[in-house]
């Protein structure tokens, strides 16, 4: 049986130059599903709930096999810098402590509900020895294990573990959506922020050239061992 993945993101922006050329197609609940005839990839917005739909776009969209989850993380380890590639060993559920294992990686990866703050991320690296956190890899990993299907992780760092995001929060939607616009004027009326903007646009920009090459290295894996 051919081995077809699907890749689960959180934002468009985290896929946008892998897809590129692909199949595009926006179900309900806003969620995009793109696809090229030897894998998918679906993003519905941040958060659990939204992970959810877009598996199940992912798997209306064709008879899958794995379930990867994919996208930005903050990190935890101190030594991690942005760019920098972690596929979890352990992925750890915040909320109930469940852990989700692929023996193959030695990372731990733990999913929060919210955005980290600093505090926080400290916190995640003393008591689970964290390497980072994400909003969504632990709902991608529930679902995998439920359907009976291959699970992986592969998130890259965007913010480093002394890089403050908890402000970021107030500017997520219940759909699990970013609202850059209203960002975006906060940030204008807020000249104290602009070192931040700043430093956030370009640390976002390569973590998702970093990404981008990694998910490619790994369908084309797939097309020549799938």
């Amino acid at each position: 049986m051919k081995r077809v993945p699907a890749m689960i993101a959180a934002l468009p922006r985290e896929i946008a130059t892998l897809v590129k050329g692909w199949k595009r197609q926006t179900v309900a609940s806003d969620v995009a599903v793109y696809t090229n005839g030897d894998a998918v990839v679906a993003c519905a917005g941040m958060g659990a709930a939204r992970v959810a739909l877009a598996v199940k776009a992912a798997m209306d969209a064709m008879p899958v096999t794995d379930l990867i989850s994919v996208g930005l993380a903050g990190a935890c380890d101190p030594k991690l810098r942005v760019g920098e590639i972690v596929r979890a060993g352990v992925v750890v559920d915040l909320q109930t402590n469940e852990r989700f294992e692929d023996s193959r990686f030695k990372q731990v990866l733990v999913s929060a509900n919210t955005i980290a703050s600093v505090q926080e991320k400290a916190r995640l690296h003393a008591t689970y020895y964290a390497h980072a956190v994400d909003m969504e890899a632990a709902a991608v990993a529930r679902i995998a294990q439920a359907q009976g299907l291959d699970f992986h992780a592969i998130k890259v760092i965007s913010d480093e573990a002394d890089f403050e995001l908890a402000e970021l929060a107030r500017f997520s939607t219940a759909e699990g959506q970013f609202r850059e616009a209203a960002f975006a004027l906060y940030a204008a009326l807020h000249p104290a922020m602009w070192g931040k903007v700043i430093a956030l646009d370009r640390n976002s920009g390569k973590a998702v050239s970093a990404l981008t090459e990694t998910l490619r290295g790994e369908l084309d894996w797939y097309r020549k061992n799938g």
